[in-house]
């Protein structure tokens, strides 16, 4: 099945175990068991068409690299990246300060921040890690590796985001077994090729759930998981990487948000431990449903292709045509939607062009559409995210169904 064996993984907890901890984390413990119940265990890469559609790749590119060119601009994000960075880590940033000062020492207005923090934390990675670890946020090297590597200050970890996302969702998207963003846990089914279960005939009810867990999934256990997987799949050569430096980076980065986040709140401030863990939960529930709630509708929709690999045989299309039948955007009409998800509602102009920087898509989407159209290849676009999300839901039920 694709590149990957997969095994479930079975898991048992025993009264034991849970004697010794928490009902929470004993909670904790099942749900991310639940969330990595696959285990990956070797790498073969895919191949995609060269010559079919060729026509319509040596077009596409002509117009977009004529468009750059004829506007003397470059690919990357420039003064309006530039600009746009400092307004983005202050609706994280500044919500934290403010909670370290104890300006007002009140439950209800942590929690107030913390939310400010969560909706902070996902725009931070929507809107200038992501650019910058796709290397369009600047000409420069090293301010795309300064600013890519900010996801280590807000729970996750650099080098597994650029596996999982540039390298297996951006290369393979919706192919199962090896895009990794249709795997999250078992009591999800993303993909029609997904095996069923008859706990799917619910998923659109309980997937909220575990949208709002990711993150919180991330900064605990994933990335150690991950780091893990990808050295055994030999994935981290493609980051000019080892796994034992690797590792000594996660656990500093590791060591160093919780340091920050609970450490420096519990020596200044005169919050509970369980006040502040509140606000960290809930930073957490707000990050990461918006960030399921941005990406899962540019992939998970019904419009969405799932292509089955056969074999040794390949992929059937050319790249780029494989993007455009597996993506989606939506609300590519509101500039404010736009700077604040970082450009994400224009998924298609992005998995074409993952170097160009998000502040360019909007000018180069009627390009792709004209063309797509023109060589008779759809370009799927819901007319609002809201649209796109009701889409993405009635997808899971249709897919919970099927089950």
């Amino acid at each position: 099945m694709g590149c990957y064996a997969h095994s479930i993984t079975t898991f048992i907890l025993t009264y034991h175990d849970c004697y010794l901890i928490t009902p929470y984390l004993c909670t904790l413990k099942i749900l991310f068991k639940l969330m990595t119940a696959y285990n990956k265990t070797f790498f073969k890469p895919l191949h995609f068409a060269k010559n079919n559609q060729k026509e319509f790749e040596i077009e596409l590119r002509k117009e977009v690299n004529e468009y750059f060119q004829d506007k003397k601009v470059k690919r990357t994000g420039g003064w309006r990246f530039a600009l746009k960075l400092p307004l983005v880590l202050a609706i994280y940033f500044v919500p934290f300060i403010l909670i370290l000062t104890g300006f007002i020492q009140n439950n209800w207005i942590l929690a107030l921040l913390a939310i400010i923090m969560g909706f902070g934390m996902a725009i931070i990675g929507m809107a200038v890690m992501h650019d910058a670890n796709h290397g369009s946020a600047s000409s420069k090297g090293w301010v795309n590796f300064l600013v890519g590597n900010v996801i280590n200050f807000i729970g996750g970890f650099a080098v597994n985001w650029r596996i999982q996302h540039n390298v297996l969702h951006h290369t393979y998207t919706n192919v199962d077994g090896y895009d990794e963003d249709l795997e999250s846990t078992p009591l999800l089914r993303f993909s029609p090729h997904t095996p069923k279960k008859k706990a799917h005939r619910f998923q659109h009810i309980y997937a909220p759930f575990f949208y709002s867990i990711l993150t919180l999934y991330w900064c605990t256990t994933k990335d150690f998981e991950q780091l893990n997987r990808f050295n055994r799949l030999g994935l981290l050569k493609t980051q000019n990487t080892s796994f034992g430096v690797e590792l000594v980076k996660l656990i500093g980065s590791k060591l160093l948000y919780y340091g920050y986040i609970f450490g420096l709140t519990i020596w200044l401030t005169d919050y509970s431990v369980v006040s502040i863990a509140v606000g960290f939960l809930l930073m957490h529930v707000v990050a990461g449903l918006l960030l399921s709630l941005v990406f899962q509708p540019a992939h998970v929709v019904e419009t969405s292709v799932f292509p089955e690999v056969e074999s040794d045989a390949g992929m059937e299309d050319n790249w780029l045509v494989h993007q455009l039948k597996t993506t989606k955007n939506f609300g590519t009409g509101s500039r404010a939607l736009t700077w604040f998800i970082g450009g994400l509602n224009h998924q298609i102009e992005h998995h074409l062009f993952p170097g160009i920087s998000h502040v360019h898509y909007s000018k180069i989407a009627p390009i792709v559409e004209r063309i797509a159209k023109k060589y008779q290849i759809p370009y799927y676009n819901s007319q609002t995210f809201f649209a796109a999300v009701r889409e993405h839901f009635f997808f899971l039920k249709q897919l919970g169904k099927a089950a």
